[in-house]
C-alpha cells in the first residue's frame, strides 16, 4: 500500500512540475512558487564542482572557508594537471594504468569549480570536533577496500559500494561528490519531495507533513534514514534519523538536518549538520553548492550489477591466490 502511494505521488509530481515549468519558462522559474505556494527546487541539479575540495580545512586556511583569486587560480592550474593525467585515454591491454583500481578515463566525471576551503564549514576552522570517549572505534577495512587491501573470504566483506547497495554508506553520503554521477533529480508535490541520485540510483521520499507517514521504531533502520521536511520561509529543511550505516563512525543516535535554499536559476545552497551526543563534542556542519543542469540532461540509471563480473573474479582471485600460497 505505502509503495503504491509513494508511486502515485511520484507520477503526480511529474505531471505537475512539467505543467509549471510549461507555464513560468525556465529563465523565471527559480523566483516562482509552485501551484499551491512552495518554493520550487524541482530540477535536475549537480555537485560536481565540489568534487576535490578537502573535506576537513587544511590549517593553513585557518577559519577562512574560500580561497583568494592567487589560490583558486593555483587549484585551477592544479586541475588542469589533474584531467590531462586523469582523462588521457589508456592502453588497457599493455597494462599501461593509473593502477589496478582506478577508473578508466571516460567514466570519470568532474568539473571542479569551487572557491572553498573545506566542505566543513562548523566549526570555524573547518575541522570536526572532538571525538568523545563513548564514539565507537572505527576500524580500518580489513580487505576489499578500491585502493587494496585484497584478498577478502566473502563478498559481505567488501564495501557497500562495491557491492552495488550504496554510494560511501547511503546517506548523507549521496550528496557528497565521486569521481562520476554527482547529479541528482529534486522532484516534487504538496506532499512530498522526492530526491534521485544517479550514483548507484537510490530515491529518497520526504514527506513534507507528519500525516504523511507515523514516526519509525528505532529499531527499523535504512541506508537512506527516515527523512521528515518542512519549509522554513524559502528554505526546505530535512530532518534525518534510523540511518543504518555508522557515517563517519557516528551512532544509531545521528540525527542529520538538511538544508536546501534555491538562490538564482542555476544555484542552490546545501547545508547538512550532524548531531550526535554520543561522538562528537558539538554539532559539525558541512556545505555544497549545487548547479542546476538541463532539465533534459538525464538522471541515467546506474545498472551497477548488469554484466558486472568484478564480484566473482575477485573472490575467484583471492581462492587462486590461497591455493598457491598453499
Amino acid at each position: 500500500m505505502r509503495t503504491t502511494a509513494t508511486l502515485i505521488a511520484a507520477a503526480a509530481a511529474v505531471a505537475i512540475t512539467a505543467s509549471m515549468h510549461a507555464q513560468t519558462g525556465r529563465d523565471t522559474a527559480w523566483r516562482a512558487r509552485t501551484p499551491w505556494g512552495d518554493p520550487d527546487l524541482h530540477g535536475e541539479w549537480t555537485t560536481e564542482g565540489e568534487y576535490g575540495v578537502p573535506f576537513e580545512r587544511p590549517a593553513q586556511y585557518g577559519t577562512r572557508q574560500f580561497l583568494t583569486d592567487e589560490e583558486y587560480a593555483k587549484r585551477m592550474a592544479d586541475i588542469r594537471v589533474r584531467d590531462e593525467q586523469d582523462l588521457a585515454p589508456v592502453d588497457v591491454l599493455s597494462g599501461h594504468v593509473q593502477g589496478p583500481s582506478a577508473p578508466i578515463p571516460h567514466w570519470r566525471e568532474y568539473n571542479t569549480t569551487s572557491r572553498r576551503t573545506s566542505l566543513v564549514i562548523d566549526p570555524p576552522n573547518g575541522r570536526l570536533p572532538p571525538r568523545l570517549p563513548t564514539a565507537r572505534v572505527v576500524e580500518p577495512q580489513r580487505c576489499g577496500s578500491l585502493l587494496g587491501g585484497e584478498p577478502c573470504d566473502s563478498y559481505d566483506e567488501y564495501g557497500l559500494g562495491v557491492r552495488c547497495i550504496v554510494h560511501g554508506g547511503g546517506f548523507p553520503d549521496a550528496m557528497f561528490p565521486a569521481v562520476y554521477d554527482a547529479n541528482m533529480r529534486i522532484t516534487q508535490t504538496q506532499a512530498y519531495i522526492a530526491i534521485t541520485y544517479e550514483l548507484i540510483h537510490d530515491t529518497r521520499v520526504i514527506p513534507l507533513t507528519a500525516q504523511q507517514r507515523p514516526p519509525l521504531s528505532p529499531k527499523i533502520r535504512m541506508y537512506m534514514g527516515d527523512a521528515r521536511g518542512h519549509w522554513e520561509g524559502a528554505t526546505l529543511v530535512v530532518e534525518t534519523t534510523n540511518l543504518e550505516a555508522g557515517t563517519r563512525g557516528a551512532s544509531p543516535g545521528l540525527r542529520l538536518t538538511e538544508k536546501f535554499t534555491r538562490t538564482s536559476r542555476d544555484a542552490m545552497q546545501y547545508q547538512v549538520t550532524f548531531t550526535d551526543p554520543a561522538t562528537w563534542a558539538t554539532p559539525w556542519t558541512a556545505a555544497l553548492d549545487m548547479k542546476s543542469r538541463p532539465d533534459n540532461a538525464g538522471v541515467f540509471e546506474y545498472a551497477c550489477h548488469e554484466g558486472n563480473h568484478g564480484m566473482s573474479n575477485m573472490l575467484s582471485a583471492a581462492r587462486a591466490l590461497e591455493r598457491r600460497a598453499r
